[in-house]
């Protein structure tokens, strides 16, 4: 475990490193992409600081979400703003970027999923970094393993003394891949959208297997099978609606919008009374979940509105 080094005066934190080299390698291969696909760089030129706001943001928000255990305590409920510790997660600073981006675009031809499939690809790179970082940091670590490839941390901040999956090492495997296979997909796709679609479905996917593998403290989600079949089908409704939408008067979308909105709220307060196991997940892979099935209905309407692209 290398949480940290020193070189001279200064102590720098390996994770930090990691990260830094993430951002600076991702961003380069977000700026080439976007060029070669014909994007303009002036949203990025004329609001820079939001950008830098919004990665800040949103980096040091998911990673006190991560470790929640560590920062949010009532007898020190001023640690989540000590930024000087570096603890940043980059899939936070990228959804913060998403985010500003999505504000700050509505003037321009270009669509959202046009730059989303520039974005997931420099950051499926960056996030291999991250990964790497968290390896050697002892972050995110896995759970007790028997395998020959099992690793072992001496280290007060990992609750196991015996062989645990290298969790970390996982991911950053699966988003090395990744990024090669987005560039494969760039080349040969036709449409917009195909970059985003598969990234996302197959980061969702990969993101609630490791979960299984993480040995460290999460924030717990119990759901039930139906919970998971209902939400597919809330997802499955928005996106029939989207893509018959100019075909249905909008008095019965907005009937059927209120349906479906009462039948949530009423399941949601009988759900407790009902006589349903439970099982127990982590809150990562119900983001996995929403994420997949935003991710289909979020291109299926854009595919319906823009036909061109």
């Amino acid at each position: 475990m290398f949480e940290a080094f020193q070189l001279g005066p200064l102590i720098i934190w390996t994770h930090l490193l990691f990260l830094l080299i993430a951002i600076w390698t991702s961003s380069e291969f977000f700026f080439r992409l976007a060029q070669s696909a014909g994007l303009s760089l002036q949203p990025f030129r004329d609001h820079p600081w939001w950008y830098l706001g919004g990665a800040f943001l949103g980096g040091r928000v998911f990673a006190v979400l991560e470790q929640y255990r560590v920062y949010l305590k009532w007898e020190d409920p001023l640690r989540m703003f000590m930024v000087h510790d570096g603890n940043f997660s980059f899939l936070g600073m990228s959804v913060g970027i998403i985010v500003v981006l999505a504000l700050t675009r509505k003037t321009s031809r270009i669509t959202f999923l046009q730059w989303l499939d520039v974005l997931l690809p420099a950051t499926a790179f960056g996030l291999t970094f991250d990964w790497l970082g968290k390896f050697a940091a002892g972050q995110a670590y896995g759970r007790p393993s028997d395998h020959w490839w099992s690793v072992t941390y001496d280290a007060i901040s990992v609750r196991f003394a015996v062989p645990i999956h290298p969790v970390q090492l996982y991911y950053a495997l699966f988003y090395f891949i990744l990024t090669f296979l987005l560039l494969v997909v760039r080349k040969n796709a036709r449409r917009a959208g195909a970059e985003t679609l598969i990234g996302i479905v197959l980061a969702a996917v990969a993101t609630f297997v490791f979960e299984f593998f993480r040995g460290d403290f999460g924030i717990p989600v119990f759901a039930t099978s139906l919970d998971l079949i209902l939400l597919i089908l809330l997802f499955v409704s928005l996106a029939v609606f989207a893509a018959v939408e100019i075909l249905i008067p909008s008095r019965w979308i907005l009937v059927s919008e209120i349906v479906i909105t009462v039948f949530c709220a009423v399941y949601i307060f009988f759900r407790r009374m009902l006589p349903l196991t439970s099982y127990e997940l982590r809150f990562s892979q119900l983001l996995s979940i929403l994420a997949l099935l935003g991710a289909i209905v979020y291109v299926v309407i854009h595919r319906r509105r823009h036909p061109h692209l």
